[in-house]
């Protein structure tokens, strides 16, 4: 059945402090647990989540109860009006350095993560 197939993910570059398991073989129902678990930790945690892997939900539409419309973007535009991409903007260069140490403090505190696919 469906259910019993997994999911089609692309896995991406995580956190440092986040690392990929997989609750089947060949790298498939990929999960996402924390780096610093002790290897018993980490063996009870995807034991537990491999017992429980139909309340995971994998997809947006697997989520009972909320509309995948209300969790989707749409930007809507007037018909004579056509998408643009805008220019990255720039920072004047006395607030630079500070901008840069603070997004640093947020990546090193892990509130924040580089996104690997940006096209900036």
């Amino acid at each position: 059945t469906e259910e019993d197939e997994p999911p089609k993910v692309e896995l991406k570059e995580l956190p440092p402090h986040f690392g990929y398991a997989f609750l089947g073989n060949n790298g498939e129902w990929p999960v996402i647990i924390a780096r610093d678990l002790s290897s018993k930790e980490k063996i009870d945690l995807i034991n537990v989540l491999k017992t429980r892997k139909k309340a995971i939900a994998w997809k947006l539409t697997d989520i009972k109860g909320i509309d995948p419309e209300f969790c989707s973007h749409k930007i809507l535009l007037e018909e004579e009006h056509s998408p643009k991409v805008q220019s990255q903007r720039r920072v004047n260069p006395k607030f630079h350095d500070v901008i840069k140490k603070e997004v640093e403090k947020l990546l090193d505190a892990g509130l924040i993560y580089p996104i690997s696919d940006s096209p900036w």
